[in-house]
């Protein structure tokens, strides 16, 4: 990965996802193919209220763990899908029903995926 601190950032919120039972938890290093982040951090909750959960969980630790915070937070309203940019990485919390429409995986096909049980 790129840094300790990246590094650790991110396992911090697979950890987070990962404790509040999230599911198909996905990590894509997308840093060569564009500049909005270093990593996607891609999840699927089973229920709007996982979702929400499952957002406040990474942010939560992330805060309390490291002092940081998302830049922007998208989603919370509907809660089919939200979005944490912490400007390194996007981490997107999906329904998988919205998981499955956007299908990330697919779309940054060409990004390294990283496997999670390696961070």
């Amino acid at each position: 990965m790129a840094n300790n601190t990246t590094e650790t950032y991110i396992k911090a919120a697979v950890q987070a996802l990962d404790s509040k039972r999230g599911q198909d938890i996905q990590v894509l290093k997308v840093a060569d193919l564009t500049t909005i982040a270093e990593y996607f951090v891609i999840c699927t909750a089973s229920s709007t209220t996982q979702v929400k959960t499952l957002a406040d969980e990474v942010e939560f630790r992330l805060k309390t763990d490291y002092g940081i915070l998302p830049h922007h937070v998208e989603g919370h309203d509907s809660a089919s899908w939200i979005l944490l940019d912490y400007g390194f990485a996007l981490v997107h919390v999906f329904l998988e029903s919205a998981r499955s429409f956007y299908s990330l995986e697919k779309l940054w096909k060409d990004a390294v995926q990283i496997p999670v049980d390696e961070l």
